[in-house]
C-alpha cells in the first residue's frame, strides 16, 4: 500500500527535479536573449531577420524536441517499476530515434529555405535571414542528440549535470556571439551569421558533453549496453513515437501559432516584427523556465503511474500547477512593471516606434503568463500519464481554431494592429490552459480509482 505524502513533501520532491531544469532552460533562453540584444545593436532589420528565421525554424525544432519527449515518461515509468532491461532498450532506441529525426529535420529545413522569398516578408529581411536560417538549421542534429541524453537523464530524475553542461555551453555561445558578430580579437566580422555559427558550435559541444556524462556516470553504468546499437526492433520505437510524435505536434501547434503571428507582423512591417522579437524573446524566458516544472511533473507523474500509486498522483499534479501559477504570476508582475525598460536593452533609444510597440506587447504578455504556465504543466503532467492524443486535439483547437483566426480578426479586420495579433494569442493560451487542467483532473481521478481497485484485490 502506498503512503499519501503531504503537499509540502511533494513540493520538495518536484522542486528538486525542477530547479536544475529551470536553470538549464534559463541559461538556454538567456543565450537567445543575448543573441537578440547583440544582433539588435546591428539595427532593427537584422533583429527582424533573426526573428523571422528563428520563428520559422522553431516550428520544426520544437517538433523534434517533442519527439524526444517520448523517452522521458517511459524511462520514468520503467524506473518506478525498477525494470532495468526496459531502460536499456529505451536508451538504445532513443539514440537511434533522435539521431534519425534530427537528420531528417535538417533536410526538411534546408528544403523549406527555398520558400522564404515567397512569404511576403520585407526584401532586406529575406536577404539577411536566409543564410542565417541555413546555419542554425544545421544545429538541429546535435540538438536532437543532446535531447536524447537529456530526456533519458531526466527520466531517471537526474537533472543537475544537464544544467551544468547547458550553462557552460551557453557561456561559450555568448562569447562566440561577441567574437563572431562584431569581429573581435581577430575573428571575422560575420554580423547576423556570426550568431548562427555560435549557436551551431555551442550545440555540438552540448551534445558531446552530455553524451560523455551519461556514458561515464556511475549510476548509469548498468545501462551502458544501451549504447550498443544492436538488437534493434521496430516494435520498441512504437511506444516512444506514440508519445513523442503527438507531443511534437502539440509544440508545432503552439510554436506554429507564434510563428504565424511573426509572419503577420511582417505583413505590417519591419518595426512590428522587431518589436515582436523583443517581446517573444522575453516571454520565452518565462515559458521555458515553466517548462522545467512541466518536465519535473512528467517524471513525477510517470513515477506514480509506474508504482500504481493513486494516492499521490493527484497531489503531484496539483503541486506542479501551483508552482507554475506562483512562478508565472511573478513573471507577469516583472513584465508589466518593466515593460518600457526591457525593449531599450535590444535596440537604440532612437528606435522609438519599436520600443513603444514592444512595451505594449509586454503588457499583453503579462496578462497571459498564468495561462501559459498552466497549459505547459498540463501537457507535461498528461505526458507523464502517456496521454497525448486528446491534448493534441486541445492544442490544435486552442491555437489554430481560436488563436490564429482571432489574431487575424483583431489585427487586420478590427485594425488593432500588432496588439490585436497578440490578443488572439492570449485567447488561445487561456483556452488551452483551462482544457488541459480539466483533462488532467479527470484522468488523475480515473487512475486513482483504478489503482485503488488493484490495491483492494
Amino acid at each position: 500500500m502506498s503512503q499519501s505524502l503531504s503537499y509540502n513533501a511533494h513540493f520538495k520532491k518536484t522542486l528538486n527535479i525542477a530547479y536544475p531544469v529551470m536553470l538549464s532552460q534559463l541559461g538556454h533562453i538567456s543565450v537567445g536573449i543575448a543573441d537578440s540584444i547583440m544582433v539588435g545593436q546591428l539595427g532593427a532589420t537584422p533583429l527582424a531577420a533573426s526573428s523571422f528565421a528563428n520563428n520559422f525554424m522553431n516550428v520544426l525544432v520544437m517538433f523534434g524536441i517533442g519527439v524526444s519527449y517520448g523517452i522521458t515518461p517511459l524511462v520514468a515509468q520503467a524506473d518506478g517499476q525498477q525494470d532495468e532491461s526496459k531502460i536499456i532498450r529505451l536508451l538504445r532506441h532513443g539514440i537511434i530515434l533522435c539521431g534519425g529525426a534530427g537528420f531528417l529535420l535538417v533536410l526538411v529545413l534546408f528544403g523549406l529555405s527555398y520558400t522564404i522569398p515567397y512569404m511576403s516578408q520585407p526584401e532586406d529581411v529575406v536577404s539577411l535571414g536566409t543564410p542565417y536560417f541555413l546555419i542554425i538549421s544545421s544545429s538541429l542534429l546535435p540538438l536532437m542528440m543532446f535531447q536524447c541524453f537529456r530526456q533519458f537523464a531526466e527520466g531517471m530524475s537526474v537533472t543537475k549535470p544537464t544544467m551544468y553542461i547547458t550553462i557552460a555551453a551557453n557561456l561559450v555561445n555568448i562569447l562566440l556571439n561577441y567574437l563572431l558578430i562584431f569581429g573581435k580579437f581577430g575573428f571575422p566580422e560575420l554580423g547576423l551569421n556570426g550568431a548562427g555559427w555560435a549557436t551551431l558550435i555551442a550545440r555540438v559541444l552540448m551534445a558531446i558533453g552530455l553524451f560523455l556524462f551519461v556514458f561515464r556516470y556511475a549510476r548509469f553504468q548498468r545501462f551502458r549496453e544501451g549504447f550498443q546499437l544492436s538488437k534493434i526492433k521496430s516494435t520498441f520505437f512504437k511506444p516512444m513515437l506514440k508519445i513523442g510524435v503527438p507531443s511534437g505536434i502539440q509544440f508545432v501547434f503552439e510554436v506554429g501559432a507564434f510563428a504565424m503571428a511573426a509572419i503577420m507582423m511582417g505583413w505590417i512591417g519591419t518595426g512590428p516584427l522587431a518589436a515582436h522579437q523583443i517581446a517573444i524573446s522575453l516571454v520565452s524566458l518565462s515559458y521555458m523556465m515553466a517548462s522545467g516544472i512541466s518536465a519535473a511533473s512528467t517524471v513525477r507523474v510517470g513515477n506514480q503511474i509506474g508504482r500504481k500509486d493513486g494516492l499521490n498522483l493527484m497531489k503531484v499534479g496539483n503541486t506542479s500547477f501551483m508552482m507554475a501559477i506562483v512562478f508565472m504570476a511573478g513573471c507577469s508582475a516583472v513584465y508589466m512593471t518593466f515593460s518600457n525598460f526591457f525593449p531599450t536593452l535590444y535596440v537604440g533609444k532612437d528606435e522609438i516606434e519599436v520600443i513603444e510597440l514592444a512595451a505594449s506587447l509586454l503588457i499583453i504578455a503579462g496578462l497571459f503568463q498564468l495561462s501559459d504556465g498552466v497549459q505547459v504543466v498540463g501537457l507535461g503532467s498528461l505526458r507523464g500519464m502517456s496521454d497525448v492524443k486528446v491534448p493534441t486535439y486541445i492544442t490544435f483547437a486552442a491555437y489554430w481554431v481560436m488563436a490564429i483566426p482571432m489574431s487575424y480578426i483583431f489585427g487586420f479586420v478590427l485594425d488593432y494592429g500588432p496588439q490585436g495579433i497578440w490578443y488572439g494569442l492570449l485567447i488561445g493560451l487561456t483556452i488551452a490552459a483551462i482544457a488541459l487542467y480539466l483533462r488532467f483532473k479527470k484522468l488523475a481521478h480515473q487512475k486513482s480509482q483504478e489503482f485503488s481497485i488493484i490495491d483492494a484485490t
